[in-house]
């Protein structure tokens, strides 16, 4: 599926045709940056298995967060002076609804700042009606990873570069996708589905990671596994399970007072890098509770200026 381009999206009918067929454009909470998005749609027909919310209507909350999610899409954010490195970006909600003004906009704003071109992702949200049940949001993002890559060159980015940020559930999906580059959760539908879902850099923010007790009270778990599972569907369906010595390098933040995602979630995450050998960095937050986005300090210095410094310290974005 080709991907509007800057340069053609105001002039091109097909263009404009898919982002009155999305209906999401005016719709989605925005960051102050330069120039308004592309909306792209991630499949060229109905997204795999079908279904979705019996109301089309996206529904946006006062506070900016999304739900009826009826044609799941990336908006593309192109910083003024782009390095070539970009960043697949998931915000956070349990599965239940996506916080986008909150988390999405600020990140956005932030990476945009940094030369980084951003891809926000709206994804299905499992309980609103998609036969793919809880696949549906993995495919969305397994989705985004390969179109991404199979136009970086229209987007002068490396595909080899290419980094996710994830929020709380959006960590968990984000998380998911860095450690299992060969789970295959549809059947291919064109020539990107044929490229590898291999990231180079996976940062998450207070992120759901394990689906295990005693850390199984999470909207998140619902969502996925249900209300009983099984101790081997909850191994199945948490982060942890999937490190390897292939992983790619982690960096977490979270807040020791967290008590929806709570922190040893990280914990866990890390401990399981550092037996894999796999590079990572975490920040423990003394305050901040759940969903601090760009807020919380890591004393006294924000802590993207740490992800920033983390980024440039490991080559993943240019200096």
């Amino acid at each position: 599926m080709p991907l509007c381009t800057r340069r053609n999206f105001l002039a091109t009918a097909s263009c404009s045709a898919l982002l009155a067929s999305t209906g999401h454009a005016s719709s989605l909470p925005q960051p102050d940056v330069a120039e308004a998005p592309l909306t792209l749609k991630l499949w060229p027909d109905v997204p795999p298995g079908g279904g979705g919310p019996a109301d089309q209507a996206l529904y946006v909350t006062p506070h900016g967060s999304i739900s009826h999610i009826s044609t799941p899409v990336l908006q593309v954010y192109q910083p003024e002076k782009p390095n070539g490195s970009a960043i697949l970006l998931a915000a956070g909600g349990g599965y239940r609804q996506i916080v986008m003004r909150h988390e999405a906009v600020p990140a956005t704003a932030w990476l945009t700042t940094l030369g980084v071109t951003v891809f926000v992702l709206t994804y299905r949200l499992p309980d609103e009606g998609w036969h793919a049940g809880r696949l549906a949001p993995f495919q969305d993002a397994q989705r985004a990873i390969r179109l991404i890559k199979s136009n970086a060159h229209q987007y002068s980015i490396n595909p080899d570069q290419l980094g996710l940020l994830g929020f709380s559930a959006g960590g968990h999906l984000m998380g998911m996708c860095a450690t299992r580059p060969t789970w295959q959760t549809y059947t291919p539908v064109d020539e990107a589905d044929h490229l590898p879902l291999t990231v180079r850099y996976a940062m998450l923010a207070y992120p759901v990671v394990t689906l295990c007790p005693p850390y199984d009270t999470t909207q998140t778990r619902r969502s996925m596994v249900g209300a009983h599972p099984t101790e081997a569907e909850a191994e199945a369906w948490s982060v942890q399970t999937y490190i390897t010595d292939q992983s790619p390098p982690f960096f977490l933040v979270h807040a020791a007072d967290d008590r929806i995602a709570k922190a040893p979630q990280t914990e866990i995450l890390q401990q399981a890098c550092v037996q894999h050998h796999v590079p990572v960095t975490r920040y423990l937050l003394e305050t901040g509770g759940h969903g601090f986005s760009l807020n919380e300090p890591y004393k006294g210095t924000a802590w993207s200026l740490l992800a920033e410094k983390w980024l440039h310290t490991r080559h993943l974005i240019p200096v």
